[in-house]
């Protein structure tokens, strides 16, 4: 596994409730972050298996963007290790798409060859090869006709289909998404968690910050309940609980359909 670490630990010393080193995707060890001197983390440990779609829920502020930023290293922990079963260039992250610069000059189709860069080099630029391959990536995400727009002239969710075609260019073991469904419609979202799934099926692993309680069960095998420390974490069909999720959201959650 590669580490990025605070305290200097080796994998093997990493507790991973049950898992190998060479089993778990993500390991995370004591793990608290903070925006300058307020926390938002404290002392998460968590361990996710490889070839797994995870979903991280939690409240609003509970810190589960913060989760992704210090497993990719965007944001420095105050303290702790962190672990993958990847090289890092194998590790594709999906922002929120309002975090994204709309000014930035750039077309979707140069958005999505970055995804090619780590194989690449500082060197080489995209060649045919790779630009076709761009364009059968926004084509299955309904984005073709949009590959010479410009990335701020697009939508919320068309921005968000853009992002996930960058994620699958780069040819990734590890994805970190980060709310990749919210501000598309229902058949958008079909088409993504059926993308997402196939990679899940070639033995790849997902990690999805998540917001709708109700498609949980359907669209992921294991789930991270959070509220600035880890409340649950575990397959769905163990963790996923009236209980726990009452635990994390401090509040029994309010179903339209009795699907839990």
């Amino acid at each position: 596994m590669n580490s990025i670490s605070v305290s200097v630990r080796t994998p093997a010393d990493l507790p991973s409730a049950g898992l190998t080193a060479a089993d778990a995707a993500v390991i995370a060890v004591d793990l608290t972050a903070a925006y300058g001197s307020s926390p938002v983390l404290n002392h998460v440990s968590l361990s996710v298996p490889k070839g797994v779609m995870a979903a991280i829920l939690g409240p609003n502020g509970a810190g589960k963007t913060t989760l992704l930023k210090s497993l990719t290293g965007l944001l420095k922990p105050v303290s702790g290790t962190v672990a993958f079963g990847a090289l890092r260039k194998q590790i594709g992250y999906v922002p929120q798409s309002s975090s994204v610069d709309r000014d930035f000059p750039v077309t979707a189709l140069d958005v999505v060859l970055m995804g090619c860069y780590g194989r690449l080099g500082l060197i080489r630029r995209p060649g045919k090869k790779e630009i076709r391959r761009a364009l059968e990536i926004l084509n299955s995400v309904g984005m073709r006709e949009y590959a010479d727009r410009q990335i701020g002239a697009l939508s919320g969710g068309q921005r968000q289909r853009v992002f996930l075609a960058r994620a699958l260019m780069q040819e990734a073991e590890i994805y970190l998404m980060d709310e990749p469904f919210r501000g598309v419609d229902q058949a958008t979202e079909a088409v993504m968690i059926s993308l997402l799934k196939q990679r899940r099926e070639e033995g790849k692993t997902i990690l999805i910050v998540h917001h709708d309680l109700k498609t949980v069960a359907e669209y992921f095998d294991w789930v991270i309940l959070i509220n600035r420390g880890i409340i649950a974490s575990g397959p769905v069909h163990e963790v996923y609980t009236r209980e726990r999720i009452a635990a994390a959201f401090q509040a029994l959650p309010v179903w339209e359909e009795d699907g839990l």
